[in-house]
């Protein structure tokens, strides 16, 4: 097992998610906890000593059945990991009652890591908020010892996390972002770990893999790797090119069933970071993958300024292709509950004079109606 220096921990770079544990019957809300069990019985005979869950995961299960697999050992042989749901902002008033649940629950009397869950455009200005006392009571439960240390984890823009880190960046101690090889520059990932290396934040990793998509390439693109390390699966390409990051600390993966664990366990038996030519090639299939799937916006807002409505194109259509891409998903819906309906992409009135002014000749009012109909799915 690949391990990383944190303060005065050794951490496992593999992290054990408790997103993605096998259910019964296709049912996220049912945990198959004899499975659950033995795959992290497996982990941690195999070196794995981070586990991380939340609140919300499998429907509120996930922190119990972690939880009762990890008291079978000592405390002090795993990290633990949980997060306070502030995607769900009826939950802003409710930390410390949360809190405890999710102690009890875990069958802990600590965290070891405890996070600021998915800071975003929905929730950012609630959690700045110091009316709600979120920041002052984790700090107090770190003072006490409840917390170990504290940090955030982020789905949203690089100016969402700059000012969650403007004001709360002294007291952070690591972020967790989803970063992977297509989001290097499809979701500016790269950025963002500039960002949390000038704040000198290491990095907590969501979504190596992009929910599978990065699991499985067409036969052209797999090819192309083959050549480069013929004895290299595909998804450890995911795994590998993180491991060329050196801000990257931990790598979280939501493993399914035993098959998934054990391919993971092989990949980080051992350190091989990918060099030049072979990130060049990754970013060139991630650039191939997108140009097929997303419209070609850059942003250039010459729509902007001929839009009646006052809409911002370029913002409506980086979120669209992260709805299309991803094929559905809770980023763009999030985001737009930060957008005044007047300004959604219901609002366009397709008089089309944006693409009039559009270099890349995109059908925005087009686009504009697509989205608007994906999202009331």
């Amino acid at each position: 097992m690949i391990y990383r220096e944190f303060q005065d921990r050794k951490l496992s770079m593999l992290a054990f998610g408790g997103m993605r544990l096998p259910v019964i019957d296709g049912d996220d809300s049912r945990i198959d906890r004899e499975a659950a069990e033995e795959m992290v019985d497996i982990a941690i005979a195999q070196g794995i000593n981070y586990f991380d869950t939340a609140w919300g995961y499998h429907g509120g299960n996930s922190e119990l059945v972690l939880g009762k697999a990890l008291s079978r050992y000592p405390r002090e042989s795993f990290c633990l990991a949980d997060k306070f749901p502030g995607y769900d902002l009826s939950n802003m008033t409710k930390v410390e009652e949360i809190f405890e649940e999710q102690l009890k629950k875990c069958r802990v009397e600590y965290f070891d890591f405890y996070l600021f869950h998915n800071v975003c455009e929905m929730n950012i200005d609630a959690y700045l908020d110091e009316k709600y006392g979120i920041f002052e009571y984790l700090m107090k439960q770190k003072e006490n010892g409840r917390i170990r240390h504290l940090g955030f984890s982020a789905h949203g823009s690089y100016d969402v996390m700059k000012r969650f880190l403007e004001k709360y960046g002294h007291a952070m101690e690591f972020c967790q972002i989803q970063l992977n090889w297509l989001d290097w520059t499809f979701q500016d990932a790269k950025s963002k770990v500039e960002l949390l290396k000038e704040y000198k934040l290491p990095v907590w990793v969501m979504e190596p893999l992009r929910g599978g998509k990065l699991a499985s390439l067409s036969e052209k693109d797999a090819e192309k790797l083959k050549e480069l390390r013929p004895d290299e699966e595909v998804p450890a390409w995911a795994f590998r090119f993180l491991q060329s990051i050196p801000e990257v600390t931990v790598i979280l993966s939501g493993m399914s069933d035993k098959a998934q664990l054990t391919d993971n366990l092989r990949t980080f038996g051992t350190d091989k970071p990918l060099d030049d030519r072979e990130i060049s090639a990754l970013l060139e299939i991630a650039g191939g993958m997108l140009k097929q799937n997303v419209l070609p916006c850059t942003a250039c807002h010459y729509c902007v300024s001929h839009c009646p409505k006052g809409l911002n194109i370029p913002e409506l259509l980086e979120l669209y292709n992260e709805h299309n891409f991803t094929g559905g998903g809770f980023i763009a819906p999030m985001a737009m509950m930060a957008i005044p309906e007047d300004k959604q992409p219901g609002a366009c009135v397709g008089c089309r004079s944006c693409e009039a002014v559009c270099p890349q000749q995109i059908r925005i009012s087009e686009a504009l109606a697509d989205f608007k109909a994906k999202l009331a799915m």
